[in-house]
């Protein structure tokens, strides 16, 4: 179907930033959302931002001001950019994408749901 590979995290210190990117490769007809989720260890895992074909965006609270998604359909790439990162950020950052893949039957497309294996991102105070 569709594989989603993701890059980008790494160790920053406080007030920093970094891009992270999610990839999508595969029998692509549309990539027509993409939403980032982090899970720091022992909490749930949380939106903190969504992305989708026609432009909108949505943030959690916590990152409102502070990271910029978007999307690139041209790549069928997505990208979180982190600024005036905090150590209260730091999780395993993922990034999920939904869209339509050729199925393989002539005139057909299926739906593909996927993530990516995710990346830590770590923020030193």
């Amino acid at each position: 179907q569709v594989q989603l590979v993701e890059s980008g995290g790494g160790l920053v210190q406080t007030g920093g930033s970094l891009r992270l990117s999610c990839a999508a490769s595969g029998s692509i007809f549309s990539l027509n959302a993409m939403d980032w989720y982090r899970q720091a260890p022992g909490k749930q895992r949380e939106l903190v931002a969504a992305a989708r074909s026609g432009g909108s965006t949505n943030y959690g609270d916590s990152v409102k001001g502070r990271f910029t998604v978007s999307m690139d359909n041209a790549k069928n790439t997505g990208y979180l950019q982190m600024n005036s990162l905090k150590p209260e950020d730091t999780a395993v950052y993922f990034c999920n994408a939904r869209g339509k893949y050729y199925s393989g039957i002539p005139y057909a497309k299926g739906d593909f749901n996927s993530w990516g294996q995710g990346t830590q991102v770590t923020v030193s105070s």
